[in-house]
């Protein structure tokens, strides 16, 4: 899989985003299908000559979006469109939301330990598993 990336230094973008706006472009276009895998980070910045950073900024953005996902100790590959939609929207809503729900916290002055503390009581009372002796109907 050939990745043609152009880098436009005077374009005013930052060189991550054009980097990220161009993969997007090839998943779209169909230059890039579900399951193929991009550059290693470390290889596709040598051949830009940028940052290695730069380019695990890009992956970032990309995941985000859910256009790839990222496997540890394997690569980064071209997400499945079929999740792309509903999973990627879903999930960056829910990392919206608890971003809101953190900023509250820290303003009203609670310390991270505590939002933490909060948000596992609140995880247990939806994934708290039935006592011991107790039958439905009790």
């Amino acid at each position: 899989m050939a990745l043609w990336i152009q880098i436009l230094p005077g374009s005013g973008k930052p060189i991550y985003a054009q980097v990220a706006e161009q993969i997007s472009e090839a998943i779209a276009k169909g230059e890039l299908a579900s399951g193929d895998k991009l550059p290693a980070v470390r290889k596709l910045a040598a051949e830009l000559v940028i940052n290695p950073n730069t380019v695990a900024r890009a992956y970032s953005r990309l995941e985000q979006a859910g256009l790839v996902t990222t496997k540890t100790g394997s690569g980064t590959y071209v997400s499945d469109p079929k999740l792309r939609r509903s999973d990627a929207a879903d999930i960056n809503i829910l990392t919206e939301r608890m971003d809101t729900l953190i900023t509250r916290g820290l303003n009203l002055g609670l310390e991270s330990e505590d939002i933490i503390a909060m948000f596992k009581a609140r995880i247990d009372k939806f994934v708290s598993k039935p006592k011991a002796g107790r039958g439905k109907n009790d």
